[in-house]
């Protein structure tokens, strides 16, 4: 595992900005601008995202979101739709060259990386585990059977995007308000099945979460599941913010990104 790393400082962006930073870090790091990156972010408002390839009239209930000030957007990377709740979420990404994690198998990759996540939920006094997925569902981290945490990947020219949840807390029924669940009548019915197979850390320490005190924790858990020690947390260069600033504007904020669905060729 390459030792030199960056660490962002936590932020937090409204949807598009966040994507548009991810894809910028990505970009910078296949230039090698920068080094290999962690990122921790919030979403304000809260949003929902869509994976690349993705439908968002099938997975999104499109006008509660916009009755109730939700953002909608299309991700670079595959897997399903998530709500992203701005009280309930830590989001983490790691831009890392793949080379870097001396495998080149997909599902092991999305395992050395949710190393960190499995580190930091030891220190937090529990024990959770990684599913492999399978062809509907990404890797995923589970506690107790329950899925904590969910990752999508999009990789580029050596390069390696992850990013993914952490939840701190969840309310199923804002969640199902915003997505779309095909096989079910009414909210109850999807609420019923999500109780038992999703959790939070509130959930499972049965106590108030503190967002700074859970990011610490996160960079304590990568710190160990990479068995490296990150520098004091840094600012995007310039080069990331000003592409940031260009990608959230002409691609992420926009009806043809964010509503069409795209071809594999598109970028």
């Amino acid at each position: 595992m390459a030792e030199e790393w960056r660490i962002i400082d936590l932020d937090v962006n409204d949807a598009y900005m966040n994507m548009a930073i991810d894809e910028a870090i990505l970009t910078a790091r296949i230039k090698e601008l920068v080094p290999n990156t962690l990122r921790f972010y919030l979403w304000k408002p809260s949003a929902v995202s869509i994976g690349r390839f993705q439908n968002v009239f099938n997975e999104i209930q499109i006008e509660n979101c916009q009755r109730q000030g939700i953002d909608i957007v299309r991700r670079i990377t595959g897997g399903g739709a998530v709500y992203h709740d701005f009280k309930g979420e830590i989001t983490y990404s790691v831009i890392i060259k793949k080379e870097d994690l001396e495998t080149n198998d997909v599902i092991e990759s999305y395992n050395i990386i949710c190393n960190g996540l499995i580190e930091t939920t030891k220190i937090l006094g529990l024990k959770a585990s990684f599913q492999p997925g399978n062809q509907r569902n990404c890797p995923n981290l589970v506690i107790g059977g329950k899925k904590i945490s969910g990752s999508s990947q999009r990789h580029k020219e050596g390069v390696i995007l992850q990013h993914g949840t952490f939840l701190l807390d969840i309310d199923l029924v804002k969640m199902f308000t915003f997505l779309r669940v095909p096989w079910a009548k009414t909210i109850t019915d999807v609420i019923c099945v999500a109780r038992e197979k999703i959790t939070s850390i509130k959930n499972e320490l049965i106590l108030n979460i503190q967002v700074e005190n859970i990011h610490n924790t996160l960079i304590e858990g990568f710190q160990k599941g990479f068995n490296v020690k990150f520098p004091k947390e840094e600012m995007l260069t310039l080069y990331e913010q000003k592409l940031a600033e260009k990608l959230k504007f002409e691609k992420y904020c926009t009806k043809n990104w964010n509503f069409e669905r795209l071809l594999e060729k598109k970028t």
